[in-house]
């Protein structure tokens, strides 16, 4: 793997922080790592926005932003409402090859869910995924609802062509209710792929080396961590 684009199922999912702790990871392996955010919305130019995030819990990585839009909108209607070019496919395919050509590790976080449209003409980071041909990681929340968001992410993808690698809970409540612990088992059926984490709710609020951390314990070996579906999934069950 050199090329991972990953989606959430929607908003708010925890994206940053995966994308974050993947970047932590390969870094502390000593590889070269980009994380590439094509469109950047809800904040203004001044304010720090989700690379700065990642370069405050994975540390020295390569991060490139190529368009930010101050309305908390979807890249199209953020870019028409405020008059700025919109961010194109072709345009976020070609910055992650340019990065390729320098890094071990290209990271393309995409803008809310999979079919969130970057410009008029319909472009999404399915498109932009597919131009890399690059494998899919999705974002999921942990508790009820997530299984219908999870398994319409994976279906859309599957029909696009594209390699859905598996599903990374972005936030794992510290006290999980029965809904969570059963998507543990009932989420990886959902995305017709592999659970490849579970980040700890408040794993964004600790110092880089503490993250590193719970990026470790949160991640699969896939990604140089430790974690294991099956135990994991066996400890919470012990915990009902």
């Amino acid at each position: 793997m050199t090329v991972l684009v990953i989606s959430g199922t929607g908003t708010g999912v925890g994206k940053t922080v995966v994308t974050a702790a993947i970047a932590a990871l390969a870094a502390e392996r000593g590889e070269r790592v980009a994380v590439l955010k094509p469109a950047q919305t809800g904040v203004a130019d001044a304010e720090p926005g989700d690379l700065a995030e990642v370069r405050r819990l994975a540390g020295a990585v390569t991060t490139r932003e190529l368009r930010r839009y101050p309305d908390p909108l979807s890249p199209e209607a953020a870019a028409r409402r405020c008059g700025l070019d919109p961010v194109t496919p072709a345009e976020a395919a070609s910055a992650a090859g340019e990065l390729h050509a320098s890094h071990d590790l290209v990271l393309v976080e995409g803008a809310g869910g999979l079919l969130v449209r970057f410009d008029p003409a319909g472009g999404t980071l399915a498109d932009v995924a597919w131009s890399l041909g690059a494998p899919l990681l999705i974002v999921a929340q942990a508790g009820l609802g997530t299984l219908n968001a999870t398994a319409l992410t994976a279906e859309v993808a599957t029909r696009r062509g594209l390699d859905v690698a598996g599903v990374v809970i972005g936030s794992w409540p510290a006290e999980p209710d029965l809904a969570s612990r059963c998507n543990l088992g009932d989420l990886p059926v959902a995305a017709g792929a592999p659970l490849l984490g579970a980040i700890a709710e408040g794993a964004a609020g600790q110092q880089a080396h503490r993250f590193l951390e719970h990026a470790r314990y949160g991640l699969s070996p896939w990604f140089g961590g430790e974690f294991d579906p099956e135990c994991f999934t066996g400890r919470m069950a012990s915990q009902a």
